[in-house]
């Protein structure tokens, strides 16, 4: 009980001092849709398993922790079946969450261990639960370009290569559905131009505009402001994870809040669909 004790305290403090890192790309969702789903792959639950040694209950099925639900998304992409999320999606603000002890015990008995690079405490939490788990790092970018090849590499850690090259001949399918269906609301035919925030640069592709500008993540200048404004875009591409409000208020441009964060249910293709009605509803389709 004593080591649980340091191990809880070590982990407490170490998320006031880093977990705000997580917001810095979007440590929370704040509306991305979802559907329903069973008690398993939920944020803060758990699966039932075993052991990390031998991928737990479910034989060649690996055990996965993950920092967040957009790690969580992409193992599930990946074919990961037992996945548990240690910060849950209701938590706004990452740094207020008060790891607990089920949140170490998940970690100690996990086959592997996911997080992104701008998550540096996610190797002293698995240090914190004595886990020996492979700690594995996640491009997380949801271009889908870099998410096919993440959720390939994964599937080929775990051992579930076919369910993550079923599930990405799927993405193709839906992505390119999506894609056509904002493309078809173009204002009078013409791709829109737009201004977006460096981790929503994605959202440009999938709605075919033309990226005349990008800002952040650090705090926009008044001379950038300036510069951005003057290329006249008609879509302002905005991380809602870190939004500050309108960024360009006086420029015409419609705003849109892009989500990059899935739901609990840990659906990346939620995210995508989330994307395409914003911008339709920016471009003014139904």
């Amino acid at each position: 009980m004593a080591r649980t004790r340091v191990r809880i305290a070590s982990l407490v403090a170490l998320t006031s001092a880093a977990l705000t890192l997580v917001t810095g790309c979007g440590g929370d969702d704040t509306g991305s849709p979802s559907k329903a789903k069973g008690d398993h792959g939920k944020a803060g639950d758990h699966g039932k398993h075993g052991g990390h040694g031998g991928h737990g209950e479910h034989g060649d099925k690996p055990v996965v922790v993950v920092t967040t639900t957009w790690e969580g998304a992409f193992a599930e992409a990946a074919g990961a079946e037992d996945v548990k999320v240690i910060v849950p999606q209701s938590v706004h603000h990452a740094p207020d969450y008060d790891p607990k002890p089920s949140d170490l015990a998940a970690v100690a008995s996990a086959d592997f261990v996911l997080y992104a690079p701008f998550e540096p405490y996610a190797a002293k939490i698995k240090e914190a639960a004595g886990s020996e788990a492979k700690l594995v790092e996640v491009d997380l970018d949801n271009d889908p370009g870099k998410v096919k090849a993440e959720v390939g590499r994964l599937g080929a850690l775990f051992g579930t290569a076919d369910a993550a090259a079923k599930w990405k001949t799927g993405f193709d399918t839906e992505y390119a559905k999506l894609s056509k269906d904002v493309r078809a609301a173009w204002p009078g035919g013409t791709a829109p131009t737009a201004v977006a925030q460096v981790f929503t640069t994605w959202s440009a592709g999938l709605a075919g505009a033309t990226t005349v500008g990008t800002y952040g993540p650090e705090a926009v200048t008044p001379a950038q402001l300036a510069g951005l404004s003057a290329k006249k875009p008609a879509l302002v591409l905005d991380n809602a994870h870190m939004s500050t409000g309108a960024v360009l208020p006086d420029s015409g441009a419609k705003q849109v809040e892009i989500v990059n964060y899935p739901g609990e249910d840990l659906d990346l293709l939620g995210v995508y669909r989330d994307a395409a009605a914003q911008l339709k509803k920016a471009m003014g389709a139904s």
